[in-house]
């Protein structure tokens, strides 16, 4: 009897992700409204047209006055409210009210803010209410001169920026109402097996199971941004298989198939992409989601990503967090794909695979008495046991 081997050899995830990143680039830059734009990477810089605030604004709801007159009884000359422009000034001697974000009306040179004022029961002879101003304050106190926030011409937000709330608030801030940013990719995603039934199926029959890979795929696909496309289960035929995938390169950037990539018979996944396209990996020296397969097929003239993905749904969520979730985040323009990594003590030893490199899916917090990241395994470690993923917020490898 001879000995089932594949032929793939086992690549480091390392190897294997600068395989995936080496074929992929970022897609089409594109103009969208700000509604649109939460989530993008900004396709180039964004400059201010004009410096914020346009006019000295007051911080503060109190007093526009002349610093240098200190301590004592004014009268309030006028009132400046936020929106309106002063049209007289303050000379020595003199005040005026002034709201928060107002502009300072000439010849004054600081605020003194409500608080440190006491209004007088008396008015002087012009009926100017008398304000009495109990603190000194500096030249340019709660004062915002012209550009404090932003300067005129100033770079606000840099090409490769990831859009954020805050960020979209720049945006309306120096009136880019409409921005160059990557297009999202598009990621379809399938299930193969034909013993996966819909997650609706009340009623299992012998053998079959519920399909909870590709909703859990499909919520990481929105969770990072990308569009998804559903092309729903695939039977464990070459023509059921075949139609899936076709269907998949003809509306997205990259297609995720999860199952059907291990070594049994039915396992056509790896067959199908050899005679379609390029298969560059078939398998990963990891633990889980040995079976790992990244390929790239030409179709109508372009190049599409194909991720087959393992069926356990512990494998197949820790695979694409490690492979295909790079890939997008390149393919959105990320200026660094990789996920990010922080050094961790754990609360108890973990049993780890010796021969594998193994992602043991974890919780971590941090602790202020250790003064670093502690992170608590999240129990049993089966790659059929999805509990494993539902409190984990890491993957932690020794």
């Amino acid at each position: 009897m001879s000995r089932r081997t594949s032929p793939w050899p086992l690549l480091t995830i390392a190897n294997a992700l600068d395989i995936i990143l080496s074929h992929t680039e970022p897609r089409e830059a594109i103009e969208v409204s700000l509604s649109e734009a939460s989530g993008l990477v900004l396709a180039e810089d964004v400059l201010a047209p004009e410096p914020l605030p346009p006019f000295p604004a007051s911080v503060k709801d109190g007093y526009a006055v002349i610093a240098a007159d200190g301590p004592g009884e004014y009268p309030v000359v006028g009132t400046v409210t936020a929106g309106r422009i002063p049209e007289f000034s303050i000379s020595k001697g003199q005040i005026a009210r002034i709201t928060t974000g107002a502009p300072m009306p000439a010849g004054a040179d600081a605020v003194v803010m409500v608080e440190d004022t006491l209004l007088q029961p008396r008015k002087d002879a012009n009926g100017h209410e008398i304000v009495k101003i109990e603190k000194t304050v500096a030249t340019g106190q709660d004062v915002r001169g012209v550009g404090y926030d932003i300067e005129a011409q100033q770079v606000v937000l840099s090409k490769g920026t990831v859009l954020h709330a805050a960020e979209i608030g720049i945006l309306a801030t120096v009136g880019c109402a409409r921005v160059k940013c990557i297009k999202r990719p598009v990621v379809a995603l399938m299930s193969t097996g034909d013993e996966i039934v819909e997650p609706t199926t009340r009623n299992l029959s012998p053998g079959q199971i519920r399909d909870s890979n590709r909703s859990m795929l499909m919520a990481a696909i929105r969770s990072l941004g990308a569009d998804v496309v559903d092309l729903g289960i695939a039977g464990d035929t070459a023509e059921s298989l075949e139609s899936h995938l076709v269907s998949g390169l003809s509306k997205a950037d990259i297609v995720l198939t999860s199952g059907g990539v291990s070594m049994g018979e039915l396992d056509l996944i790896q067959p199908l992409l050899q005679s379609r396209g390029t298969i560059h990996f078939g398998r990963v020296l990891m633990k889980p989601g040995k079976p790992l397969t990244f390929a790239t097929v030409e179709h109508e003239a372009k190049k599409r990503l194909v991720f087959g993905l393992p069926g356990n749904p512990v494998s197949s969520i820790v695979t694409f967090f490690l492979s295909a979730a790079v890939c997008i985040r390149k393919m959105f323009g990320y200026a660094n794909p990789q996920l990010p990594q922080v050094s961790v003590k754990t609360k108890a030893d973990l049993k780890l695979d010796p021969e594998r490199p193994e992602y043991h899916r974890a919780n971590i917090s941090w602790d202020f008495e250790q003064n670093c990241f502690v992170g608590t395994s999240t129990g049993a470690q089966a790659s059929s046991r999805l509990l494993s993923m539902c409190s984990a917020n890491a993957l932690l490898l020794s």
